[in-house]
């Protein structure tokens, strides 16, 4: 029994051993993009206006849709954490959308863009 005990515990350890790399793996993945940059090259740049246009190609729907995770995982430079959450998650909902070619992506991501809410509560 107390081996039995032993090897269970054991086993526990290295599992959680194994998958401690591909956590931090994520959450460097997440810090990929800084929301400063995301601006930049998808809200002012093409990127969000073709994907949204039904213009873009599958690695532009992939790659905004990589930018806006990594963004709703940046903290809010300013403003309430649950606001920039909210507003965050829909971004990341439309451009999942669109990289799954849903008919209503780019409607959704139009809806989700608005500079205004964002801008008004988050921008420092």
């Amino acid at each position: 029994m107390r081996k039995m005990l032993v090897a269970a515990a054991a086993c526990f350890c290295a599992a959680a051993l194994l998958c401690l790399p591909a956590g931090a793996a994520e959450e460097e993945e997440a810090k990929k993009y800084k929301t400063k940059e995301v601006m930049k090259e998808a809200f002012k740049g093409p990127l969000l206006k073709k994907v949204a246009g039904g213009e873009a190609s599958d690695e532009d729907k992939k790659k905004l849709h990589d930018m806006l995770v990594a963004m709703s995982k940046n903290e809010a430079p300013k403003g309430d954490a649950e606001s920039w959450k909210k507003l965050t998650s829909a971004l990341v909902k439309a451009s999942k959308a669109a990289v799954d070619g849903d008919e209503g992506a780019g409607d959704m991501l139009k809806k989700a863009a608005n500079c205004k809410a964002c801008h008004s509560a988050h921008k420092p």
